[in-house]
């Protein structure tokens, strides 16, 4: 598996994992945010990211970290795509067809903005992306060792 030519999505799990506790998927996203750093890896985040990540942290109580990790990761990934008025129809479209399958809302409004926007590609280890047609999933733990593997 090689990384995409164009910017893939980059789920919000993934700056997650990377600076949380220890976990099966934290070293391969710590890896990824690196790759990304380096200007190695192409991604693009949507302003749902944001939001889902000073949720989460808001939720906990962890303010500052929150705040930070939205900086950095915007410092970090400056093409945020809009979520628009069409992307939400789309997403309730895609909501209606996969919701009942396991794709969760807010997965759903990644998916409208990234047909919207000609997207295929979201570095993710949510499995219910690969329900959605017309998406690819690379999943975090697979594409590190694929690409670690090309570059040895």
């Amino acid at each position: 598996m090689t990384a995409p030519p164009v910017p893939a999505m980059l789920d919000t799990a993934i700056p997650m994992y990377a600076a949380g506790a220890p976990h099966p998927y934290r070293n391969a996203c710590q890896w990824l945010m690196s790759e990304i750093a380096l200007d190695r890896m192409q991604v693009v985040i949507d302003v749902e990211v944001i939001q889902e990540i000073l949720h989460r942290y808001g939720a906990l109580r962890r303010y500052a970290e929150a705040v930070n990790m939205a900086q950095d990761l915007m410092r970090l990934v400056p093409q945020i795509l809009p979520v628009a008025a069409a992307d939400i129809q789309t997403a309730v479209m895609l909501f209606q067809q996969y919701g009942p399958q396991g794709v969760r809302a807010r997965d759903t409004i990644h998916a409208a903005v990234m047909q919207n926007h000609g997207l295929t590609s979201v570095i993710s280890s949510d499995t219910h992306f690969d329900l959605i047609a017309g998406l690819t999933r690379l999943d975090p733990i697979t594409l590190h060792r694929s690409l670690r593997s090309e570059l040895e």
